[in-house]
Parts: C-alpha cells; sequence; structure tokens
C-alpha cells in the first residue's frame, strides 16, 4: 500500500516546460576553467594603420596538420611618414617572405608580431598592400581557433578565433574595432573536404593529386573574429528564406552525414522563422545577398561566424542565439572586448524573445526570470574592467544573464514598442551599421529615440555592480481620508551605485474587485509614497510584471504572492518524453526553485532519480545552493527506456516529477 501512495504520489502534476540551456555560453563558460592562455596577448594591435581588406590563400593538410600559403592584407596609413607596422602571427609559423609592391620587403617575427618596413614612408589616408608567405602547424589558443579533429573515421578541421584566436592561423590585426571592407578565403585541401566559409561560394575546382580548391567570398565588412573554416565530408541541407518583399536568399546546413537525421531537419528547418521574426524586429537580414546556415564542428557550442554560424549543439534556443547574432556582433560588433556585452546580451536576450514568440509569452517570462537568477551570480560589472582575461570576457552571469535582463528592463521602462524601434534605429544608424560600437553608442540611440535621459540606467546597469534588494511596506494611513495610503520603499546600501535609481509599477487591487496600476521612481534609500483613492485597497503587487532585477528582501501588509521570495518549486522536465537512442537528442532540463533561507545561509539540496519501483537509481544534484530558479541539464543515454520519477529534495520537504524515456 505504501509502494503504490509513493507511486501515486510521484505521477501527479505533470506540467510542460520549454526551456533549453544556452550551450554556446556553458561551452564557453566551461572552456575558461581549462583556459589560462600563454601566449602573450597583443590586443588591441597596431592603431598606426586601418586593416581594410584580408585574402587567405591557404593549403592546408590534415595529415601534417599544417598549413602554408598567403594572405593578402590591405590597409590604409592613420599618419604621415608611414613606413612600419606589425600584424599579429603566432611565432609557431615560420614567415617566408613578405611582399610589398611586387618585391621582397624587410621584416621581423617574434613575441607574435610580425613587424614589416616599407620601402618608402606613406601619407596619411594612403593605401598599401602586403602579401605574407609562411608555413607552419596553427596553434589552437582558445575555444579552439584552429583544430584538427575528427568525427567518427573522417576527418574535420574547423576554426573558432573569438576573442584572441585568429592569429594563431593568420597573420591580422587582432581587434574586433577594425572591420575589413570584404575578404576572400581560399582553401586548397584534400577531395575528401567539403570547405565552407563565410559569403559566396565562387568556385570549386578540383586539382591534380586529388586536391580540391574552394573559394569563399565575403562582400561585407567583417571583423577578423568572424572569418571562419569549417572542413569534413558534409551532408548539405537547404531551404530557401523568403522576404516580405519576395526576395530569395539561401539558407544552408553543413552537416556531419550521420546527424542529418529527421531529428535534426525539424530543428533546422526553424531557421526560416527565426529569420523572419528578427527581420521583422531587428530590421532585414543583414546579409541577404550571401546566405546564411550552419557548419556542424568539434566544439559543444556555437559561434556567430559570419553567415554562417559554426554548432557544435542545435537546440532552437543556441540556433535563436546565433542568428540574432548576425545583427547583433556581426552587423554591429563591438568595438572592444570591453563592451562584449554588445553581442552577447542582445543575443541571449533574442532567445527569450524567440520562445515567447513561438510559445507564448509565459515562455519569454520565463526565460527572463532564468537569466535573473543566474545574474544575480554576477559578480562586478557588465563593462569588463580585464579584457585581457577570456573568462572576464565570456562570464556567462555578466555578459550573457546580466546583459541580457538590462535590455528587458530597458523594454520595461520604455515599452515594446519603442524599444524594438531602438533596436532598429541602432543597427541601422549609418555610424554603426556595418560597422562597431560602445555602450555609449547604444545608449545615445535610445535617448535620441525616446527623448528621455537615461544615463542612470546605463551608468547603474553596465557600469555598476549586483541589484537592488528592497524592503518594502504598505500600510493604511489613519486619516480624516479614510482611503490614504503610504508606500515605503527602502534599499539596502550597495556599493555602485550605492543606491538604484528605478521605475518600479505597483498594482493597486481594489475591495470591489477592480485594478489600477501606478509607476514610482525609487532614487534614495528612503522614500515615501502617499496615495488616496475613493475606495478601499485589498492588497498591491510591488514589480508584479518582474521587470527588475531585484531582491524583496522584506515587506509588511501585503496579501499579492507576487512580493514573496522564490518558492520551493519543481518544474516538469523538457522534453518529456525523452529520447534515450545514442545519436539522438539524448538531454533533458529540470528546472526548480529554491526559497530564500531565513538565516540567509546555504542549505543542501538534494535532486534524486527513481524508478517505478520506488529505487533511488541516480543522484543528480546534491550540494548547497543559494535562492532562486536552477536550472540542469540531465543527460539520460545511460538509463533504460521506462518510467522515472524525479525529487527535490530541501528542508525537510520534497517535490517530485515522472520523467519518461524512450527507446
Amino acid at each position: 500500500m505504501a509502494k503504490i501512495f509513493f507511486l501515486l504520489i510521484f505521477a501527479s502534476n505533470l506540467v510542460i516546460s520549454q526551456v533549453q540551456t544556452h550551450e554556446c555560453a556553458i561551452s564557453k563558460t566551461q572552456s575558461m576553467k581549462k583556459l589560462m592562455k600563454s601566449k602573450e596577448i597583443n590586443y588591441p594591435g597596431d592603431d598606426s594603420f586601418d586593416a581594410t581588406y584580408y585574402k587567405l590563400d591557404l593549403n592546408v593538410d590534415y595529415y601534417t596538420q599544417t598549413l602554408s600559403g598567403v594572405v593578402q592584407v590591405n590597409g590604409k596609413a592613420l599618419s604621415d611618414n608611414f613606413s612600419s607596422f606589425f600584424l599579429d602571427l603566432q611565432t609557431v609559423f615560420t614567415v617566408d617572405s613578405v611582399n610589398y609592391l611586387g618585391v621582397n620587403t624587410p621584416f621581423t617575427h617574434s613575441n607574435d608580431k610580425l613587424t614589416i618596413s616599407l620601402l618608402s614612408p606613406l601619407n596619411i589616408n594612403q593605401e598599401f598592400s602586403v602579401e605574407v608567405f609562411y608555413h607552419g602547424t596553427p596553434g589552437s589558443s582558445g575555444f579552439g581557433s584552429f583544430e584538427f579533429s575528427s568525427n567518427g573515421s573522417n576527418p574535420v578541421i574547423w576554426t573558432l578565433s573569438e576573442p584572441f584566436g585568429a592569429s594563431d592561423w593568420f597573420p591580422c590585426k587582432d581587434t574586433p574595432s577594425d572591420k575589413v571592407d570584404s575578404s576572400d578565403v581560399i582553401i586548397t585541401a584534400d577531395q575528401i573536404f567539403y570547405t565552407v566559409s563565410n559569403g559566396t561560394l565562387v568556385s570549386i575546382d578540383d586539382l591534380p593529386n586529388n586536391k580540391r580548391r574552394f573559394h569563399w567570398k565575403n562582400h561585407h565588412p567583417i571583423a577578423h573574429y568572424l572569418i571562419s573554416l569549417a572542413m569534413t565530408n558534409y551532408a548539405i541541407y537547404e531551404q530557401d528564406f523568403i522576404t516580405t518583399n519576395n526576395e530569395i536568399m539561401p539558407v544552408i546546413h553543413y552537416n556531419y552525414p550521420q546527424n542529418l537525421t529527421t531529428s535534426r531537419i525539424s530543428q533546422l528547418q526553424k531557421t526560416t522563422s527565426m529569420l523572419a521574426l528578427f527581420s521583422e524586429l531587428y530590421g532585414e537580414y543583414p546579409y541577404l545577398d550571401e546566405k546564411y546556415g550552419h557548419a556542424e564542428f568539434g566544439w559543444n557550442g556555437g559561434m556567430e561566424h559570419q553567415t554562417v554560424s559554426s554548432m557544435g549543439a542545435y537546440g532552437e534556443t543556441i540556433v535563436a542565439h546565433e542568428l540574432a547574432h548576425q545583427w547583433f556582433g556581426d552587423k554591429v560588433t563591438c568595438a572592444n572586448w570591453e563592451n562584449i556585452w554588445l553581442n552577447e546580451g542582445f543575443a541571449t536576450f533574442s532567445e527569450a524573445v524567440w520562445l515567447g514568440h513561438v510559445y507564448g509569452d509565459s515562455f519569454y517570462q520565463n526565460r527572463i526570470e532564468m537569466y535573473m537568477s543566474d545574474a544575480k551570480y554576477a559578480e562586478g560589472s557588465i563593462f569588463v574592467e580585464n579584457p585581457n582575461s577570456v573568462y572576464e570576457i565570456f562570464n556567462y552571469n555578466r555578459s550573457y544573464a546580466k546583459a541580457a535582463v538590462v535590455l528587458h528592463m530597458l523594454k520595461g521602462i520604455v515599452g515594446e514598442e519603442v524599444f524594438y524601434e531602438i533596436l532598429r534605429t541602432y543597427l541601422s544608424d549609418s555610424r554603426l551599421a556595418y560597422n562597431v560600437a560602445v555602450t555609449e553608442d547604444f545608449q545615445a540611440i535610445a535617448e535620441s529615440v525616446t527623448g528621455l535621459h537615461l544615463n542612470y540606467f546605463f551608468s547603474e546597469w553596465i557600469y555598476g555592480e549586483n541589484y537592488p534588494k528592497y524592503y518594502v511596506d504598505w500600510k493604511h494611513l489613519n486619516t480624516a481620508n479614510s482611503y490614504e495610503y503610504n508606500l515605503n520603499i527602502t534599499q539596502q546600501t550597495n556599493t555602485n551605485p550605492r543606491i538604484f535609481t528605478m521605475p518600479i509599477e505597483i498594482d493597486i487591487n481594489f475591495f470591489d474587485g477592480t485594478d489600477s496600476t501606478c509607476i514610482v521612481t525609487n532614487s534614495s534609500a528612503n522614500q515615501n509614497f502617499n496615495f488616496i483613492f475613493d475606495k478601499a485597497v485589498t492588497s498591491i503587487s510591488f514589480d508584479p510584471r518582474n521587470k527588475i532585477l531585484k531582491s524583496v528582501l522584506s515587506f509588511s501588509n501585503l496579501e499579492d504572492e507576487s512580493l514573496q521570495p522564490a518558492k520551493f518549486e519543481l518544474n516538469q522536465n523538457y522534453p518529456n518524453p525523452v529520447n534515450a537512442k545514442s545519436g539522438e537528442n539524448n538531454s533533458t532540463i529540470i528546472r526548480f526553485s529554491i526559497p530564500e533561507s531565513k538565516n540567509s545561509q546555504l542549505s543542501n539540496v538534494k535532486l534524486v532519480l527513481y524508478n517505478s519501483l520506488g529505487q533511488q537509481i541516480d543522484e543528480i544534484i546534491n550540494k548547497p545552493l543559494l535562492s532562486g530558479k536552477h536550472e540542469i541539464e540531465f543527460n539520460v543515454e545511460h538509463l533504460s527506456p521506462g518510467v522515472y520519477f524525479y525529487q527535490l529534495q530541501y528542508l525537510g520537504n520534497s517535490l517530485t516529477k515522472k520523467l519518461i524515456i524512450l527507446k
């Protein structure tokens, strides 16, 4: 009898949740722990010239793991008497010669800098072109700046140069602030390789000795770290994206052959719908005259290489994330790594936008709440104080989650329609489009569109730290006016800013069943707001639509549960059922909430998996956790098909959900 009761409890309250982890950020964050770059970082490159064009004409040999060839770099002098400059190129390479004006020119190559002397000085704005002939084994100092790997028995070559990895395989000016006007990538390799790169495929030529040459042409400005290679025996799946003006753009997906399954295709097919949504919200896709697509590679995440994102995972949120980067990060690029939030925050926010569009506003809100939970762990400012640290640049809690929440909060202040007008204006501004930006550029656009002074907002959320912690008191005043009330808001003192200034929505719920919304601007440590109504109030809701990253530490005389700290909750995993078949997506997402401890101490949390007989077979989590919302990814590949139950245990309380695993 006890066992039957146990199973009945386990089987109750089935709720579907549509949330997936963002593999790109998670993979980068995990990689940071292992990634302390040994090479000296020259960032931000040589600022004495403007790079205008890259042409890579390379021979790549998988079996010797070498490359050789020539890279053409065009530039323009930024001062008179310009006689020498340097390119970033790792000293693992041997530079054979440097050609300028058709003849060899002097150079030195040490400390990862290739310093080139010109035959005669140039004047300001005078253009030049050099060719660097070199060979060697490329490095792989970042997330995989140049990798020789495999997919089963099939060889794979791929690149991921962000942030400092481009010089591991080609000479360049190592800074995101200097985008070249266009680029060419020409790759010669064994015929087993189908080579994918940026822009448009110009030609494929079969050569002697079982070699094949691919020529890709990118016609648009591009940051050096977005130039990419992905090479293997790809199986291609193609779509057409049709714009509102009936223009047709190819959407091309390059897949490892064994992974081009019906499940993969169903994920890929969402790409054109995402293109339609983001084109409506952000403006026309920036590279309509070229393409968009995905190239599968050997890194468990995604990278927004211009016109062709490199993908190691295909959940719909990571597909949405990398696509959104084509606007935010590729069309308008952060001018320096200090402002990486202009890339990652916008792309992360776009995940929530996509989920809300497809599955409803509750999914948008759930995603934002997840970001808010992560953002509370952020240390330091969103503006990266130490751009020489890869870990600091790609800190998930700051550069992704909190940055996305900043955009959500800005939307809450200006309204949804005006918010998207800000984004479209930012992306189309003649100074910024296909160029670079810093926070002040985005702030200026926001202020121009809205007519608002938003310096307080950007100062505290981009350059400040932490988030507001409120004490809220609502009470009826015993005055001659029987319907006079007082709202007291007290903030816990912060470091920078000392006090957050924010407009706060207050929902007023009246005795007769009606309600009203007002907005108060809280800008001091202790602030009172008095209200007079013509009827009695039963309760209020403080920031009921969760427009502010915050904690409500205490409250009084408040009935509405929106003011309560996080509840003890366990959501239904997604997807459910989940497939355990090898080669399929074997992971499911489990989300739960832990309430705030009265003594502010961490308490142990356990998440335990049981089989249908009530026997414990796995311990998913067993560790102290902070209060707030949490999300974990659980892989079921090691489990047999059947019915399971997972139970969340916290301070003597437990919640249980059913998990179904299919063959």
